[in-house]
């Protein structure tokens, strides 16, 4: 299966998800181990961009390889090359395209081979006819084969209460040694007694809360996007207080900051009459550009986000009301919107979001003052 890695590819300005898997590429005589690139559009890159389709005819074509032959040449670029001595192979054709549409439903957000299978099972479990069970054993030969052991992740069970629930009462089951057994009424009964439970313990598990509280915020996740121009702010700017460059006057180091964006850029340069005159820039854009053009303190990478910390805890300080604003947030995920740093802020999927973590933790450290801890 995919390593679960992503990637992405852009297509015409759209970001286009990804993940990724080792996979070989037998071009002419030699075989080649690569990565083998899966796109939630169906695109698969095998040494060039495939359809889901054409990527089945280089599988069929053997181009991309799963039976490697012994006394094969191979070699991974750059890395190391070798020749095959008693290789061992654990994929056809058949299960690797299974894994790829199984990569590209995950990629997109729509259940899987398994997950199909387990909702036809519910299904069943609902109202048990031989036209729904049949549902069930079509859903479960559509998961690749070698995974068909897996479907449960329950490595005990190893499918079989599955496998009884497609077979059926009176029905004959093969077991993993080549024997088979005929399933009878008991072993039926069983079996939908095992999913009784697994579903209680399911719903007990989503319930169950840690000790310290939530693993995740609460709530959905409030995006704080930027302000575009400071003279155009609305009556009730709402949020909008919690961003760096919302005009909030802060006394830092004997010095008044029109704005924390002010007060960053200025504490980041190494010279003071540069520090004077981003201090005395109109806009807090035109404070981050200057100090851009400036020689920054040689131990900023490793002070900027203490300094950063101190500026918030100055702000909210110091303007109570905004304080209110951030703790009226309660415990929801802050996504600080920022297109010039993927360090602070964060777009779509990337970006590490550190204003959004400092805001968080002023948040609670205000929290706590109010409860006097």
């Amino acid at each position: 299966m995919a390593i679960r890695k992503r990637t992405w590819r852009d297509e015409g300005g759209e970001r286009i998800e990804g993940t990724w898997r080792h996979a070989f590429i037998r071009n002419g005589a030699r075989y080649h181990l690569t990565d083998l690139v899966i796109y939630a559009d169906g695109m698969v890159d095998c040494w060039g961009l495939e359809t889901l389709e054409g990527f089945a005819g280089k599988l069929a074509s053997g181009w991309v390889a799963t039976d490697l032959p012994e006394g094969a040449r191979a070699s991974a670029h750059h890395l190391a090359s070798w020749k095959f001595a008693e290789p061992r192979t654990w994929l056809t054709p058949e299960m690797l395209l299974g894994e790829v549409r199984d990569d590209i439903d995950n990629l997109n957000g729509r259940p899987d081979s398994t997950r199909r299978c387990l909702a036809a099972v519910d299904v069943f479990r609902e109202r048990p006819t031989e036209a729904h069970r049949t549902a069930v054993r079509e859903a479960y030969e559509d998961v690749p084969a070698h995974l068909r052991r897996y479907a449960l992740g329950d490595m005990d069970r190893k499918d079989f209460p599955l496998r009884v629930i497609a077979t059926g009462p009176g029905n004959r089951i093969e077991l993993w040694k080549g024997n088979s057994v005929e399933v009878t009424d008991e072993m039926h009964a069983s079996a939908l007694e095992y999913f009784a439970e697994r579903e209680q313990l399911g719903k007990r598990h989503e319930a169950k809360t840690p000790a310290d509280g939530p693993a995740e915020p609460v709530g959905s996740s409030v995006h704080l996007h930027q302000v575009v121009d400071p003279r155009g702010l609305p009556e009730n700017p709402g949020t909008l207080v919690l961003r760096n460059e919302f005009p909030a006057p802060i006394a830092v180091g004997g010095r008044t900051y029109p704005t924390v964006t002010h007060a960053y850029w200025a504490l980041s340069v190494a010279d003071e009459r540069r520090q004077a005159e981003i201090l005395g820039t109109q806009r807090p854009h035109d404070a981050q550009k200057l100090a851009e053009a400036s020689r920054l303190r040689d131990d900023w990478p490793r002070v900027r986000v203490a300094v950063m910390t101190r500026l918030l805890r100055a702000k909210f300080r110091q303007h109570p009301e905004f304080a209110e604003t951030l703790m009226a947030t309660g415990a929801t995920r802050l996504i600080y919107a920022e297109t010039s740093s993927n360090f602070w802020g964060q777009q779509g999927l990337e970006g590490r979001n550190w204003m959004g973590r400092l805001l968080e933790l002023t948040r609670s450290e205000l929290v706590a003052a109010e409860l006097d801890m």
